[in-house]
């Protein structure tokens, strides 16, 4: 009888382990969430907006800056949050501020 068993695949196991070590899209959100809130004092209420770049990511995350009454004229802000590929915050700005209650009227949503 002969051996069916297949070997595996010649692949270089460093590019597995490298894979490993990136942190995985919830976890690079809720990094650097916590890192914003810890850095600005300001508690995330969402994260409107991610994508991966050549440098990591670039997330939107929507804050509360001033609550009034009623909460529909609260002031809340969109911030660009730059993320390194290892997970780590290297840059934030704020790009919008606006009132909760109002629609966004330019084209895309975005700035």
């Amino acid at each position: 009888m002969t051996n069916t068993s297949r070997t595996p695949n010649n692949h270089d196991s460093s590019d597995d382990a490298r894979a490993n070590d990136r942190p995985s899209t919830m976890e690079v959100l809720r990094h650097a969430s916590a890192q914003f809130t810890e850095l600005t004092g300001l508690a995330a209420e969402a994260v409107s907006s991610f994508e991966r770049t050549e440098d990591g990511w670039t997330l939107h995350i929507e804050v509360l800056e001033l609550a009034r009454v009623p909460d529909t004229m609260s002031l809340l802000a969109s911030y660009e949050v730059d993320v390194a590929t290892d997970g780590e915050l290297t840059g934030y700005r704020r790009v919008r501020r606006y009132e909760r209650g109002r629609a966004d009227t330019r084209a895309g949503g975005r700035s």
